[in-house]
């Protein structure tokens, strides 16, 4: 394949996915410059590389796990606490009711807050891996790429934040769950 195809060819996938990498990278580092730089090295490292991705893996997966990479590499310890802000995924939401109560909208933001609060408590480790599965829409295949672990702890994780979270969300809202 001609140079310019292949450009042409990474731009096509990559593009769209910008804000998803935006997004995690965001997520991860807590800081949008450090944010835009990592993503910048991600589709400079992934364009580089791209000879090497094999068309019948999933590209996102792939630049995902480059992203993943160069954020681990930027750092030399990983910050314990990081916080996710629901508000960052909000176009991602489904609302099904387009004339919410009054009633209906204090309830969800009382619980849009305590969901934030759950996730905020969740062991690092715990929260990657359901950002990845629920918003990021990855399966645990390439999750596991992603993270570079097997799938059965991809698995487990992702079990284990569920209940967590669950249980958080039951012990916030009185148990109505």
């Amino acid at each position: 394949m001609l140079a310019q195809d292949r450009s042409a060819l990474f731009e096509e996938l990559a593009l769209p996915l910008l804000p998803s990498l935006y997004s995690h990278s965001f997520w991860l580092c807590r800081n949008h410059a450090e944010a835009e730089d990592i993503v910048q090295e991600t589709i400079s490292k992934a364009l580089r590389a791209f000879d090497s991705f094999q068309t019948d893996t999933n590209f996102k997966a792939w630049v995902f796990r480059i992203l993943r990479n160069t954020f681990l590499t930027s750092r030399t310890a990983i910050a314990t606490a990081r916080t996710v802000f629901l508000e960052d995924h909000l176009d991602q939401v489904d609302v099904t009711d387009a004339s919410p109560t009054p009633e209906d909208v204090l309830l969800r933001l009382d619980n849009e807050a305590a969901l934030s609060e759950a996730l905020e408590r969740l062991h690092p480790q715990l929260r990657e891996v359901l950002m990845l599965c629920e918003v990021e829409g990855l399966k645990y295949k390439e999750i596991a790429m992603v993270l570079d672990v097997p799938i059965g702890t991809v698995m487990s994780r992702i079990s284990r934040a569920r209940r967590t979270l669950q249980e958080q969300l039951r012990e916030q809202l009185g148990g109505s769950l």
